[in-house]
């Protein structure tokens, strides 16, 4: 089979699937999840504390002042004690990227799930096939060689479905949470849908961008800065 064209076209498509898992997934380590910037000078919260009016405008009252970054926050946004900074639209922190998900990195940390999910079941698919193919060059192999493949091939087909399980129930988790419209942490505090609820399509392109769907896929993408949402919020 590595010999063959199917060999070859196999090799191409996994070290292709590859490079745009480790793209997708240093985009989501190294990008800004969506930290809200701190106050270049120290803000005066005495008003609020003596039970005075908020400072902030009518309009504006969904903003938040945090505690830990003594800084008014936009809405959606919240504090992560890892990071400890607020993240807009803060899904959670994961230790797989090192990072929050957030407003800014969400579209790179799916497309990881989505890149890991695909290689999970190519693998899978591969030892099946070899499982339930006859093998002319596997029968010339020596036992040990033959145990040793059925080996390797068992480790491939636990480590696989593990993989490819984990990642797909995160995924799912990721995509109700944008269909929804409510973060993880906004579930767990249950307040309900920060706004009326989009389309499906229109809450991915939030995501994901406006771009055709197949440009959803490439981590390289940047997402637009005019389709984020609260951009038109000033303190």
């Amino acid at each position: 089979m590595s010999d063959s064209l199917w060999g070859a076209l196999n090799a191409v498509f996994f070290n292709l699937i590859l490079a745009m898992m480790l793209a997708s997934h240093l985009r989501a380590v190294f990008s800004d999840p969506g930290i809200v910037p701190l106050p270049k000078t120290n803000l005066d919260f005495s008003d609020m504390h003596s039970g005075a009016r908020s400072p902030l405008k009518k309009s504006e009252n969904d903003w938040t002042v945090c505690a830990r970054c003594e800084t008014y926050r936009p809405p959606r946004a919240h504090h992560c004690q890892i990071c400890r900074r607020c993240i807009r639209r803060m899904d959670h922190h994961c230790p797989w990227i090192n990072n929050c998900v957030g407003e800014y990195n969400q579209k790179y940390f799916l497309q990881f799930l989505i890149y890991v999910g695909i290689a999970s079941v190519h693998a899978l698919g591969l030892v099946a096939l070899t499982w339930f193919t006859d093998c002319s060059s596997c029968k010339a192999l020596d036992e040990y060689s033959q145990h040793k493949m059925l080996v390797h091939s068992v480790v491939l087909v636990i480590e696989s479905a593990l993989f490819g399980i984990f990642v797909v129930a995160i995924m799912v988790d990721q995509l109700q949470a944008i269909w929804s419209d409510e973060t993880a942490v906004e579930q767990v505090q249950k307040r309900g849908p920060y706004r009326p609820i989009k389309s499906k399509t229109a809450l991915l392109q939030e995501v994901c961008g406006h771009g055709q769907a197949i440009f959803w896929l490439i981590p390289c993408q940047d997402l637009p800065k005019d389709i984020v949402p609260h951009d038109d919020y000033t303190v």
